[in-house]
């Protein structure tokens, strides 16, 4: 497939690799550091192996859209298993009334191609700010909770939108 076309997995760090708990003995517990300061991190290596099979079985690419940016290449992506991905710079975000400040740059990096956002920080204006961008064609937020971070269910909900025919941008939720 034509990479302007594949569809983009877009990952966030912190409440969706680094949840608040640790949810298992297999978690890693280490300390990585992101722009110069090291924070305690909780890491499950079989996430890595989860999302490199999601982006083959679906076609997609997976890329950082974190706050941890280039960061997350050296300190996190080694611990589970992902190689060296894309970065979509969001500490460049210019604000947006009550919009999360790495919604502007995404619409801005994502160039049309249909994207799943795993995020835990997004809301309804987020989905709004999306839905009425020029950049932005279809695309699926998938809210992680950030105590327990991503899970199996995540990845099934990711996987059935990456398979199901075209539609629409995301509907926006009820206030």
């Amino acid at each position: 497939m034509d990479d302007d076309l594949r569809p983009l997995i877009l990952l966030d760090v912190d409440g969706v690799l680094n949840p608040w708990h640790r949810q298992g003995p297999s978690w890693l517990s280490v300390d990585a550091v992101c722009d110069g300061v090291t924070y305690p991190v909780l890491l499950n290596p079989e996430h890595g192996p989860m999302l490199l099979r999601l982006a083959r079985e679906t076609g997609a690419e997976l890329v950082w859209a974190t706050t941890w940016q280039d960061d997350a290449n050296r300190a996190i992506g080694p611990l589970i298993g992902l190689p060296e991905l894309p970065v979509i710079p969001v500490g460049s975000g210019a604000g947006a009334l009550l919009v999360h400040p790495k919604t502007p740059p995404v619409a801005d990096w994502v160039n049309r191609r249909p994207f799943v956002w795993f995020d835990d920080g997004l809301g309804r204006a987020d989905r709004l700010y999306l839905k009425t961008h020029e950049n932005v064609d279809r695309f699926r937020i998938i809210d992680i909770g950030p105590r327990k971070g991503l899970t199996e269910r995540h990845l099934r909900q990711a996987a059935d939108w990456l398979a199901a025919p075209r539609r629409p941008a995301e509907p926006s939720p009820a206030t």
